[in-house]
């Protein structure tokens, strides 16, 4: 299993974290997706290769933007 960790901004509350959760975990591969809202941070639990923008298209699907890696 593979972790990556991202910074994400925009988040301010437990919904801003869930509807990430809820983005990233649907992506193929993610076995769990863990939101940080005070740190602005993601990190991710994989079992195959996810690349960042597929990330980054979920967290901006749920509505907030993908820094970059942590």
């Amino acid at each position: 299993m593979t972790v990556q960790t991202y910074t994400v901004e925009g988040m301010t509350c437990g919904h801003c974290a869930a509807a990430v959760s809820r983005e990233v975990g649907a992506i193929p591969g993610v076995v769990e997706a863990r939101v940080d809202v005070s740190a602005k941070t993601l990190e991710i639990d994989t079992t195959t290769a996810v690349g960042d923008d597929r990330v980054g298209a979920a967290v901006a699907e749920a509505g907030y933007t993908l820094v970059g890696r942590a």
